[in-house]
């Protein structure tokens, strides 16, 4: 899902065709809002495909409301290219149309940022589907990291009312984020002890 996602974002870039005298390395030019499109939501899906890989290899068990919540998750995902591709054809335009795409985009991106994190809650709640030898406090600090990013997410969308440069800044930089790799602890309770009782 995450594969195809990120393939439909390319595919809305076309290639321009030049007429007559035109210069086609102005055509090229002029396709930046999707050049700007295609980087952003390449990078939050990318970032959102590793965390939910990292997560489901945390998640030992699965029950019906877990498959339903991920399924609604996957499904905001695979939205994401349509609201790219309006970002990209009216970022250009007047400051209304403008508002209105960042605002869908950052909406869009907002949904998926709450299903992740319900998501996540459901399945670590009491360790009711997670490896239940995992480091409390290293669950905690991920519980946390999840839902501080999905409060800025909504920010984020109401921010495209104020101002959408803002948005889409905010947006490249939670991105950039949760790109980065989550704090050492991801050990098993047992391996801790293993290493205190050695030390």
């Amino acid at each position: 899902m995450f594969a195809i996602a990120i393939t439909l974002l390319i595919i809305e870039i076309g290639v321009p065709h030049v007429v007559g005298t035109e210069s086609l390395s102005e055509k090229l030019v002029e396709l930046w809002p999707s050049y700007l499109g295609y980087a952003i939501s390449f990078l939050v899906i990318g970032t959102v495909w590793a965390n939910h890989h990292n997560r489901f290899s945390l998640i030992v068990r699965s029950d019906h409301i877990l498959l339903f919540l991920n399924i609604v998750f996957l499904m905001c995902v695979a939205f994401i290219p349509f609201p790219t591709a309006l970002l990209a054809d009216y970022i250009p335009g007047t400051d209304e149309h403008r508002t209105t795409a960042v605002a869908v985009y950052s909406g869009t991106l907002a949904v998926t940022a709450v299903f992740f994190t319900m998501l996540w809650l459901y399945a670590a709640g009491n360790h009711r589907l997670i490896d239940r030898e995992l480091d409390p406090l290293l669950l905690r600090t991920m519980t946390r990291r999840y839902v501080l990013g999905t409060i800025l997410y909504i920010m984020a969308f109401a921010l495209a009312f104020v101002s959408p440069t803002a948005s889409l800044a905010l947006i490249v930089v939670l991105a950039l984020i949760f790109v980065l790799p989550e704090p050492e602890g991801s050990r098993s309770t047992r391996r801790t002890r293993r290493r205190s009782e050695r030390g």
